[in-house]
């Protein structure tokens, strides 16, 4: 499979994202029954999977979009840029960030700093992919979909420079 300029191939089929979809699906609703639950997805990369989790959530919640960013083409830039915040609406409330991938964690503990700010109830993480290799954060990921190694994917929302993102399977860099 090309994408733009790279050749990728397949890593994660989309019947085994379906799989771990519902898995943390089931985890979030047992988690926050009794809560006061609003679903803040990072953009752009996890909207895929965010829409999918949140509807096969059995518990009422809201969802607001976040959008911060800290990627350029296959690389890092080391700086983030916050584009749309969280809302102020989540003070006293239980925030779930839904997050594609996390690898480094600079990105999320420059969101968890912001999100701390207006003094919600409860904060949690859910990843799609976290990358433990990587990972030099101080918090925990609560809900991890599947661990992977430092490989470049792309497709189910992550893409490569813009590109690649409506793929409903994941594919892993090939050179």
């Amino acid at each position: 499979m090309k994408v733009k300029d790279r050749n990728f191939k397949i890593f994660i089929c989309e019947a085994e994202i379906d799989t771990i979809v519902h898995r943390l699906a089931a985890e979030v609703s047992n988690d926050y029954k009794d809560g006061d639950l609003v679903a803040c997805p990072i953009l752009t990369g996890a909207f895929m999977f965010a829409s999918d989790l949140v509807r096969r959530l059995t518990i009422p919640c809201e969802v607001s979009f976040v959008r911060y960013a800290s990627y350029s083409g296959m690389s890092s830039t080391g700086q983030v840029k916050c584009m749309l915040p969280f809302p102020p609406e989540i003070e006293g409330r239980d925030v779930l960030i839904i997050e594609d991938v996390v690898d480094s964690g600079f990105s999320m503990r420059h969101m968890l700093d912001a999100v701390w700010a207006l003094r919600p109830r409860s904060v949690k993480i859910c990843t799609l992919f976290f990358k433990p290799d990587a990972f030099k954060g101080d918090y925990r990921v609560d809900y991890v979909g599947r661990n992977i190694g430092n490989e470049f994917i792309v497709g189910y929302g992550l893409d490569y420079d813009e590109h690649g993102r409506t793929l409903k399977d994941v594919y892993v860099l090939d050179e």
